[in-house]
C-alpha cells in the first residue's frame, strides 16, 4: 500500500509537519494565541481542561479519516495520516523539550512568527500532497453533500473557532493578534504553495503583433501563443498574443509593447507556480537547478 508513496514527499511532509507544530508550541501556546481549525479546539481544550495538544490532534482527526479517506483518494489519504500522526508527534516532543521564546511583551512579533511557523509547515505538507485534516476533510464532506465550495467552508469553520476562543479564553488583545497570525500564515501557505517559479502572464491584442512577438522571442527569449480573439464591437476577428514572463521582466515586456505599439492594449494577470521552458527547464528540456 505504502509503495506508491514518494519519500521525498514523505521527508518534506514530515520537515513541514516540525516547522508547524515548532510555531505552533513557541508561538501560539507560549503566548496564549488562538488558531483556526482543529488546532484553535486543541488550544481551546488546552487552555481550558489543560487536555494534551498532541494527543486531542489525534482524537479529533482519526474519526474523520474513517469518514472521509474515499474522499480524499488512497495516496492523499496515506500522506495526510503521514501528516497528521507526524504533527502530534513532533507536538508531543516539543512540548516536553520546551524552549522559552520571551515574546510576552511582544505580541505583535510573536503573532507574525506564529503565522510564519505554521504558514511555512502548512505549505510544505500541502505542496507535498498532504493535509492536516481536519477542516480540510469536513470541506469536502460539505462540498459533496450540501454544495459550498471547500474556501467557504473553511472560513465559516475558522472563524466559529476563533470566536469560540474569544469567548473562553481569548481577550480581546490576544484575539487581535490572533487574527494577525491567521492572515500572515494564510498568506506564507500561498507563497509556499505557488513556488518561486511564479510570474506574470500578458494578453496582447495590437495592430502589430508580428512586430511585437519577434522582439519578445528575440530580446527577452520568451515563447509566444496567438490565440483567435472576436471582438463584441468591431465584429471582428483579432490575433491575440498570450506569454509569459518572470516578475523583473515586466517592465522590459512593457518598454517593448509601448515602443511598436503605444497603442496596444495590455492585460497583465498574476501567474502562479508556472512550470515548463524557460522556468522549470532549461532549453534541453532538463530541470533548471
Amino acid at each position: 500500500m505504502f509503495k506508491e508513496l514518494q519519500f521525498k514527499n514523505i521527508f518534506f511532509i514530515l520537515l513541514g509537519a516540525a516547522a508547524y507544530s515548532f510555531g505552533f508550541v513557541h508561538f501560539n501556546i507560549q503566548n496564549e494565541l488562538g488558531e483556526g481549525g482543529f488546532a484553535g479546539i486543541t488550544l481551546i481544550l488546552y487552555f481550558l481542561l489543560n487536555w494534551d495538544p498532541a494527543l486531542m490532534n489525534l482524537l479529533l482527526n482519526i474519526p474523520l479519516f474513517f469518514i472521509g479517506w474515499k474522499l480524499l483518494g488512497r495516496k492523499v489519504f496515506l500522506y495526510t495520516l503521514i501528516g497528521t500522526v507526524a504533527v502530534s508527534v513532533f507536538l508531543k516532543i516539543f512540548l516536553v523539550y520546551e524552549v522559552q521564546i520571551p515574546l510576552r511583551d511582544d505580541l505583535f512579533l510573536a503573532a507574525l512568527f506564529a503565522g510564519v511557523f505554521v504558514g511555512a509547515g502548512l505549505g510544505i505538507i500541502f505542496r507535498y500532497g498532504g493535509t492536516t485534516g481536519g477542516a480540510d476533510i469536513i470541506a469536502r464532506l460539505v462540498q459533496k453533500y450540501v454544495g459550498w465550495s471547500m474556501g467557504k467552508t473553511m472560513f465559516l469553520f475558522d472563524a466559529g473557532v476563533i470566536l469560540l476562543s474569544w469567548l473562553t479564553f481569548l481577550d480581546y488583545r490576544s484575539m487581535m493578534y490572533t487574527l494577525v497570525a491567521v492572515f500572515v500564515g494564510a498568506r506564507v501557505i500561498d507563497f509556499v504553495q505557488e513556488g518561486a517559479y511564479s510570474g506574470r502572464g500578458a494578453l496582447i491584442i495590437s495592430n502589430s503583433q508580428e512586430a511585437i512577438a519577434e522582439r519578445i522571442a528575440v530580446e527577452m527569449d520568451r515563447g509566444i501563443t496567438i490565440l483567435r480573439g472576436y471582438g463584441h464591437f468591431t465584429k471582428e476577428e483579432r490575433e491575440v498574443l498570450y506569454c509569459v514572463v518572470a516578475r523583473n521582466e515586466i517592465v522590459r515586456l512593457k518598454n517593448i509593447i509601448n515602443h511598436v505599439d503605444p497603442h496596444a492594449f495590455v492585460s497583465l494577470m498574476e501567474v502562479h507556480d508556472v512550470m515548463g521552458e524557460g522556468f522549470t527547464l532549461d532549453e534541453q528540456k532538463q530541470p533548471i537547478d
